[in-house]
């Protein structure tokens, strides 16, 4: 047997120079990416798979132009978000507090709780859903303890190390990337539905365009993207807020936006060129919505579905209880902070563990996991609109957010948004079916 000749040393130091390099750049990069590529990844949870899923099931390739369409909206209305906290030194709620009657915060408040525990509750029972794909344990004996459990990390788990916990479940969707160019579907076709606009006057449609539109802009991201702007950088403009932190934030948002908006088009493509392609265009199922997956996973699509369903429930959850706390703490003027020991913040830390309960009674009712989170979704579109115009006016308060206040261009793509939104909920209740 030959023996290959040893590389000289410095070869190999080299080698080893080189491969060090690459993994500390790789390290730094995704070390820099903040609170918007994680509220990016959580816009994409089991309510959004969903509703993603069902759209391209029923509909193929049909509804891939609203990734266009969201995309510049959902990124302007985080990044004033962002803003916001950044200028403020304040939440969501607690800068409401400084333009807004209390009574106007209390009623903004009110709605994120009622939109996320609905969510908490229909994201909790997909999990649970998903695990039973892969233990034969009934999905209602699983909803307590993934609720409880989850609650404990977010008392119990350092928020730096939640932190990073969050933002390598991002990854979990990658697996409908990789999907979507296995199953090979109609370039033309795909094309066609990604530019060229089509939505049929009816409940259907409309009641799809109006979840994607809401599980892609939720209420729960705008509290939670503020909130963790400030836990992030603990800066004002009043102290000098220098620009180039801002700059750094606005590329975080976008780039966390990008990837939401990414995994949308290709959940919505997957499915499309497997279920619908197929003649499967209603998902009822956990079980059905895995079968998308199986061009890439084979029999293990069930698993696959439901790494990626977990994976994104548990980086949702806890943002969605920690946005709730975070805007009740601000309200009342209570120690928040997901860094904080209980025994410092147990107030903010009680509303996380009482919307998680909610959220499990909710979903021992009965209701179908699948069609729970499409519903969900809905509310949250119907919810977005009115705490979408309270944040425009706060971006246009120049007394309050001094240079950083929005210009033509995010005054005109917000007021699309808060216009378009509004009028899809409106439908929704309008047409018949």
């Amino acid at each position: 047997m030959s023996v290959q000749p040893a590389s000289p040393p410095s070869v190999r130091h080299a080698r080893r120079f080189h491969l060090r390099l690459r993994q500390s750049v790789l390290h730094r990069w995704f070390g820099q990416l903040g609170p918007g590529i994680v509220t990016g990844a959580s816009d994409d949870d089991p309510s959004g798979i969903a509703t993603y899923s069902a759209a391209g099931a029923q509909t193929g390739y049909r509804f891939l132009w609203t990734a266009l369409l969201t995309l510049p909206l959902m990124a302007v209305i985080q990044d004033m978000c962002a803003r916001i906290g950044l200028v403020t030194g304040h939440g969501l709620a607690g800068a409401l507090r400084l333009r807004f009657p209390r009574p106007v915060v209390l009623a903004a408040v009110a709605l994120l709780f009622v939109a996320n525990i609905f969510n908490v509750g229909s994201d909790i029972a997909a999990i649970a859903a998903a695990l039973n794909l892969l233990v034969p344990i009934p999905i209602r004996l699983l909803v307590a303890p993934i609720g409880i459990g989850l609650v404990a990390l977010q008392i119990l788990a350092p928020y730096r190390l939640i932190s990073r916990v969050f933002k390598w479940l991002t990854l979990a969707l990658l697996a409908y990337v990789l999907t979507a160019f296995i199953a090979h579907p109609n370039l033309l076709a795909v094309l066609r539905g990604t530019v060229i606009p089509h939505l049929s006057l009816t409940r259907a449609d409309i009641g799809l365009f109006v979840a994607i539109l809401g599980t892609t802009i939720s209420p729960y991201l705008f509290f939670w993207q503020t909130s963790q702007e400030v836990e992030e950088h603990h800066e004002t403009a009043s102290n000098g807020l220098p620009p180039e932190r801002v700059g750094a934030v606005d590329r975080d948002v976008y780039l966390g936006m990008l990837y939401a908006v990414g995994a949308m088009f290709f959940l919505i493509l997957t499915t499309g060129a497997t279920l619908h392609n197929t003649g499967t265009t209603e998902i009822a199922t956990a079980a059905d919505a895995a079968a998308a997956l199986k061009p890439l996973a084979g029999p293990l699509a069930s698993l696959v579905f439901a790494v990626g369903i977990i994976g994104t429930g548990v980086l949702a959850i806890p943002i969605l209880t920690g946005s709730v706390a975070y805007a009740f703490a601000e309200c009342f003027d209570w120690t928040e902070g997901l860094d904080l020991h209980f025994r410092e913040a147990w107030r903010f830390y009680a509303v996380i563990g009482a919307g998680t309960l909610i959220g499990i009674a909710l979903t021992l009712v009965g209701i179908d996991p699948i069609r729970a989170l499409i519903w969900t979704a809905q509310l949250n579109g119907i919810a977005a609109p009115p705490l979408m115009l309270l944040i425009l006016i706060l971006c246009n308060d120049r007394a309050l957010m001094g240079p950083y206040a929005n210009g033509v261009g995010k005054n005109l793509i917000a007021g699309a948004a808060i216009l378009l939104m509004t009028a899809a909920a409106v439908a929704l209740f309008v047409v018949g079916g």
